[in-house]
């Protein structure tokens, strides 16, 4: 069995040879750069300069020596997002800095930095429904955006016989809506001024439209999965209520997974970190196939349980071992243990793929991602 063949019986809650095992698939399944440097040493590889695919979080280009050692099951074919199309690093003092396409600002600490955070948003303060309509918003269109997307889609299925996995322009409505605004002014709006949310979420949402649209025009049936995200939840509850989802959140999502599930085959993997339990429901009706990260350290968010109640309808892919805890802090022999855990409770009857919670960080030691993998080998077989 080829590995995408693997991913789609997964995907299809079939149960496959093995567990399919994703690295660096999607921005939100990868591997920091410098824990990704620590594991070429660690394995002998080669040591190279990894290209950078998500500038704000540092994950890294996972290179085919390494897929091809892991047995990676998936490839990332990746536009040119707003995490990397239009990036100028600039100097800023203490920090290094760039504008994104959505003009919002972003700096790293020269030392000691391992992310982007955000410092300015171009839509913050006393604003009005006309200055969201007259905001200068990126192209979707842009041909260099989709520069080598064929190409890398063809390879991957011809040559690699990997499953494709095609992400978004950008972050998700609700978060470039959060970006823009900045935090304490985005929040402000949720409960007392809904209009410039709605007006926002309309914009973002049409730019995905466009460029989803273009996407499945050059790639068609050769996407098998089609990535977007919206991260609305913390560690104990929701960061908007469950009723702010459903009443302007849900109906835009619907639209969006409408469209992609309308013109192609592929499946929707929806990221959305923290305790999500209260929407899943709502998520799997809006069209949701696909679930991550699983956060299985947040509230609510067991696996034995989840897989229980939604199995049918979702596929979980992500929740392999915590990578809040065990996974940088624990020893090689307490991962093992959370990974057999982890898949007692999620590979029966299919519908999982395996990937650690969210990205690796930096702070992960080699043996630890060897011990992930190599349990993963010995216990993700089926039958």
């Amino acid at each position: 069995m080829n590995s995408r063949s693997r991913v789609l019986d997964a995907l299809n809650h079939r149960e496959p040879d093995r567990v399919p095992f994703d690295l660096g698939g999607t921005v939100v399944s990868g591997i920091h750069r410098t824990a990704y440097l620590a594991l070429r040493q660690y394995l002998g590889l080669p040591l190279v300069e990894p290209k950078v695919v998500d500038i704000f979080q540092q994950i890294v280009q996972v290179n085919d020596d390494v897929m091809d050692q892991f047995g990676v099951d998936v490839r990332n074919v990746a536009p040119r997002s707003s995490g990397t199309h239009k990036i100028e690093i600039q100097d800023m003092g203490d920090y290094t800095c760039f504008y994104d396409e959505f003009q919002i600002g972003w700096r790293m600490p020269k030392q000691g930095g391992f992310y982007y955070d955000m410092f300015s948003h171009p839509l913050a303060g006393n604003i009005r429904v006309e200055d969201i309509q007259a905001y200068k918003m990126p192209d979707p269109l842009n041909p260099a955006r989709f520069i080598g997307i064929a190409d890398a889609a063809r390879k991957a299925i011809e040559q690699e016989q990997r499953a494709v996995v095609v992400g978004s322009m950008s972050a998700g409505i609700l978060e470039i809506t959060a970006w823009t605004r900045g935090f304490a002014d985005y929040f402000a709006d949720l409960a007392s001024n809904e209009s410039l949310t709605c007006a926002m979420l309309d914009r973002v949402l049409d730019q995905k439209l466009k460029y989803w649209g273009k996407m499945f025009e050059l790639l068609g049936d050769q996407i098998d999965v089609a990535q977007e995200a919206d991260d609305f939840a913390g560690q104990d509850r929701m960061l908007i209520s469950p009723d702010t989802y459903r009443r302007i959140v849900k109906p835009r999502h619907k639209i969006l997974f409408d469209f992609i599930h309308r013109n192609s085959h592929a499946k929707v993997f929806f990221h959305s970190c923290g305790a999500i339990r209260s929407v899943i429901p709502d998520l799997i009706e809006v069209g949701v196939d696909i679930i991550n990260p699983v956060q299985v350290s947040a509230h609510g968010m067991d696996p034995l349980e989840l897989k229980r109640e939604y199995g049918k309808d979702l596929v979980f892919w992500g929740g392999g071992v915590d990578t809040q805890t065990v996974l940088h802090g624990g020893t090689p022999n307490e991962v093992r243990d959370e990974v057999k855990k982890r898949l007692d409770a999620l590979m029966p009857e299919g519908g999982f793929v395996f990937a650690a919670v969210h990205n690796i960080q930096p702070n992960v030691p080699p043996q630890n991602i060897m011990a992930m993998w190599e349990t993963l080998q010995e216990h993700g077989t089926y039958g």
